[in-house]
């Protein structure tokens, strides 16, 4: 018999799976080394969370110390937050302020994202955006044939997603040609709707909830996003729960954990009580045993299978529909309340 099929070639093969499960190490790797001395340059300090490849949620966190709850998983400072204020304080800022109608915080911020991807190398966010993903699996950025594929009113959501960041790109071009004079190569090739895509896919999937002050350059929107290196890093879990919030004592935005976790396992986050649906349409993945997983019914569907003998059955449809059971409600805007619910109450 081979040794690798003996006990000790058994044991080994388990040990491996072992930590192939607790998740590999990834620290290493000259990305996450240049991130770490990025945000220790902006105050950053953290000894117990390392980035690693994890069994079926990829890339994440592990915590090299065992967390009890209570405990603060992550405390990122405000100088690492990225956030309509770093937009107004770059370049970009005096032609956003000048321009009329004010554009939105999201667009803000997707112009950003876009200006220093394309300014590479010479990026002071270098180490951020290159440890972004860079394509996305939400069903917006789907191939319509594959869109096809999908349930009925996730489609129609999919569908209206895209739709959404056409209209975006298409009522966005002349604040895109404004900025000419900020760029040697034209703003057509920069300012792309591939980038704007990828830029609003970022904004949407990654963000946590901040609010910052109303400002008159912005349009009426709610300006309450902010992209937060490393923590970004974090995955998420239906079973978990944390509370999370920015700190104005300590100027960092924090999250603290209500679970336990143990030495060397992946530190879960919840991103909200989100179904399936919900999760693949916002964040393009979905969760195992998701204990908030929901079927979505169409009110032809509800009217087909009422008696028609039932003289209530338009006003129980009606009900149903004023409760959101019908439909899948608003996208980005439900996703940050839910966020902000979270912060303040653990329910995230």
């Amino acid at each position: 018999m081979k040794k690798s099929r003996g006990r000790t070639g058994r044991k080994r093969r388990r040990k491996h799976l072992k930590s192939f499960m607790n998740g590999v190490n990834c620290s290493h790797k000259l990305e996450y080394i240049k991130l770490k001395k990025w945000l220790k340059e902006r105050g950053f300090e953290d000894s117990n969370l390392r980035p690693a490849e994890f069994w079926g949620t990829g890339r994440g966190l592990m915590t090299t110390k065992a967390l009890q709850a209570g405990d603060v998983i992550i405390s990122l400072p405000e100088k690492c937050l990225l956030t309509t204020s770093t937009v107004l304080s770059s370049c970009l800022g005096g032609h956003i302020e000048s321009w009329k109608p004010p554009v939105s915080p999201v667009l803000a911020l997707c112009t950003f994202l876009m200006a220093e991807k394309h300014a590479g190398a010479r990026s002071p966010w270098k180490p951020y955006l290159d440890v972004l993903p860079q394509t996305y699996t939400c069903p917006a950025c789907l191939e319509p044939a594959v869109i096809d594929l999908l349930p009925n009113p996730l489609k129609k959501k999919a569908q209206e997603q895209k739709v959404m960041i056409q209209e975006l790109f298409r009522s966005s071009r002349a604040f895109f040609s404004s900025l000419q004079p900020l760029f040697a190569e034209s703003t057509g090739r920069i300012f792309n709707f591939r980038a704007l895509e990828w830029a609003w896919c970022t904004v949407n999937t990654r963000t946590i909830y901040m609010e910052r002050p109303r400002r008159d350059c912005f349009s009426l929107e709610p300006d309450v996003y902010a992209l937060a290196p490393y923590l970004d890093l974090l995955n998420h879990s239906p079973n978990v729960q944390v509370k999370a919030g920015f700190n104005e004592q300590t100027r960092s935005y924090e999250i603290w954990t209500n679970s336990q976790c143990k030495k060397y396992q992946e530190v879960l986050i919840c991103y909200g009580p989100h179904d399936n649906q919900r999760l693949l349409l916002e964040y393009g993945f979905v969760a195992m045993d998701n204990p908030h997983s929901s079927v979505y019914v169409s009110a032809d569907i509800l009217l087909k299978y009422f008696s028609p003998l039932d003289k209530q059955r338009k006003a129980k449809v009606s009900i149903l529909k004023d409760h959101g059971f019908l439909e899948m409600r608003g996208l980005t805007d439900l996703w940050h309340r839910s966020f902000s619910t979270m912060s303040l109450d653990g329910a995230d």
